[in-house]
């Protein structure tokens, strides 16, 4: 491949590159193209655009970045591939060196570079922001995953989840230890992420008093950020995402284990070797990372081991009938779809459904929803009609971003259905 430095990025997946056959199987999958009908919303097109980048015959252009920024990276298109084609790696390859050469957006760059890596300012800005919320938007049940969405999305009518009055991390200890009585089974780190800290601090309460229930001891330290996900996966700058790796990883260094209970989170921490790696000791260092890392469902099911009678449904979850939305950072990214179903399907008092096509992309994917906000309902239109084929009284997923979405579609389409994260089910 030419021009090396200049697709530095794109150079690490020449393979992927090549391996696209341009079949166009991916037609029938792409949730973006389904609605676009436009070749260049498609895997196939945004390949033959950037295979025409290297070859000069585009540029770095606003149209070029337009449509790379088309896409969910919601991986429907390589599990369906039959030349084994991951081509989201790609574009998002792609989208850090048009980062490398053109820069980002001023209100981007100035989130993204200088609050989102700094917790206290970007906690104190979003306390700020938190004032107008309900002057300037409709307010939905919750909180809010990131303050680009909050402030992107005033004037729309979108839902937004109300930001916490106290965040997560005011109110956990360091270190949570199991109650008097119960042996100590485990040591882990809990990774708290933004959503739950500053907008969703029940789930993180659920998830951290849950373990110490059985057994394990759960270090929260409070040096730590943001997993990067939106700086580096969303916008592209893997330059600033590796600074924050780096940091994360100093946080964690003690523990063994570290657990999540956000979807994106947990693989945004796994993905670290795959995008950010630049050098050889960044390999091994971010791949001993990730290996730590441990979404909550795959923890709960795959190393605590729990018998199905540890499991029983809150106060709040008794008596309802329940469907499960597969966030794609759960199901494509990383694997994991029979482990939430295994856990909600144990849970005694609480009826389980099965959603047609559980799998699709619910619309949110970051900052594509701000972005793209039109697209982006129209996608989700076709999840909520899953939702309303269950019958079920709540809509249970383990990504942030996804209950933010199906919030506010939810209300959008006037649905009585009630969205949870999967830890709120257990008492």
């Amino acid at each position: 491949m030419g021009n090396s430095d200049k697709f530095k990025e794109i150079s690490r997946f020449e393979t992927d590159l090549n391996r696209c056959v341009l079949c166009g199987f991916c037609t029938f999958f792409c949730p973006v193209y389904r609605e676009e009908l436009v070749e260049s919303s498609l895997a196939r097109g945004k390949i033959m655009m950037i295979r025409a980048l290297i070859r000069g015959e585009l540029e770095f252009s606003k149209e070029f970045s337009e449509r790379l920024n088309t896409c969910l990276l919601c991986m429907a298109c390589t599990a369906k591939c039959p030349a084994g084609a991951q081509v989201p790696p790609a574009i998002l390859a792609a989208r850090a060196d048009r980062v490398r050469a053109k820069g980002l957006p001023f209100w981007k760059g100035l989130i993204l570079r200088y609050l989102l890596p700094h917790r206290r300012l970007f906690g104190n800005t979003v306390k700020v922001a938190s004032k107008f919320q309900g002057i300037f938007m409709p307010r939905a049940e919750g909180s809010i995953r990131h303050l680009a969405f909050f402030l992107s999305a005033l004037g729309k009518g979108r839902r937004i989840p109300e930001i916490a009055g106290k965040f997560l991390r005011q109110q956990v200890p360091v270190v949570a230890k199991p109650p008097v009585g119960v042996e100590t089974k485990m040591r882990v780190g809990y990774f708290i992420g933004c959503a739950n800290d500053f907008i969703f601090p029940q789930v993180g309460k659920k998830t951290i008093n849950f373990l110490n229930k059985n057994g394990v001891e759960v270090i929260i330290p409070k040096e730590q950020g943001c997993c990067g996900a939106p700086v580096w996966f969303g916008a592209g700058d893997f330059e600033t995402g590796r600074k924050m790796a780096d940091k994360i990883l100093k946080v964690f260094q003690d523990v063994d284990i570290i657990v999540t209970d956000c979807a994106t989170c947990s693989s945004a921490l796994k993905e670290y070797p795959k995008f950010l790696a630049d050098t050889p000791e960044r390999m091994d260092s971010y791949s001993k990372f990730s290996a730590k890392v441990k979404d909550i469902s795959e923890f709960l099911v795959d190393v605590l081991k729990l018998p199905a009678s540890a499991y029983r449904a809150s106060a709040q979850a008794k008596g309802l009938k329940v469907t499960w939305h597969d966030p794609c950072h759960l199901n494509r990214y990383q694997g994991l779809n029979k482990q939430p179903r295994q856990i909600i399907q144990s849970i005694p008092g609480i009826e389980f459904v099965e959603m047609p096509n559980a799998d699709r992309c619910c619309g949110m994917a970051g900052t594509f929803s701000v972005d793209y906000y039109g697209l982006s309902k129209k996608i989700t239109d076709q999840k909520i009609e899953g939702i309303r084929a269950t019958g079920a009284d709540v809509v249970v997923t383990e990504c942030p971003g996804c209950m933010i979405q199906l919030i506010d579609n939810l209300a959008r389409h006037e649905m009585p259905q009630k969205v949870m994260n999967l830890m709120e089910l257990l008492e």
